[in-house]
């Protein structure tokens, strides 16, 4: 399936190819655009938009898009919800204080765009760190 979000990916649009990969559509094909394409490429393709303005799966009622998808596709993994509170702060301004990590997060999404300015290679890299955050947030909620 495709789905497609802008470019210039950065937390959100890592976080949420990297769910939609590992727990939605392990064959999921990725388009990144400029903002004002997104509509014409979802028109063109089909691809399911995520972490646009006024997408489904975008940033809703306090939400970030990774906390859409995972309402939208139920997945409710102690250790997905614990990595959405981290996600979630990292990419909402006003919500990085909230979480320690954040600010990490933050930081390595920054060096990760400035390292593998095309947003395909930049995922394949980033999605390590995803694997391992999540290992680590699942260790967490096992331990409480």
């Amino acid at each position: 399936m495709k789905w497609v979000t802008r470019s210039h990916v950065h937390v959100d649009r890592v976080a949420c190819p990297w769910l939609i990969t590992r727990f939605i559509d392990n064959e999921a094909e990725f388009l990144f655009v400029p903002k004002g394409e997104i509509d014409r490429v979802v028109k063109e393709t089909g691809a399911i938009p995520f972490d646009a303005p006024g997408v489904e799966l975008g940033h809703h009622d306090g939400r970030c898009s990774f906390e859409s998808i995972l309402l939208k596709y139920d997945l409710k993994e102690p250790g997905l919800v614990r990595l959405a509170q981290i996600v979630h702060a990292a990419d909402i301004d006003e919500d990085i204080d909230k979480e320690p990590i954040a600010h990490g997060l933050e930081a390595i999404a920054t060096g990760y765009s400035l390292r593998y300015p095309e947003d395909m290679e930049n995922l394949e890299h980033q999605f390590e760190v995803y694997d391992g955050l999540y290992a680590w947030c699942r260790l967490q909620v096992a331990k409480k």
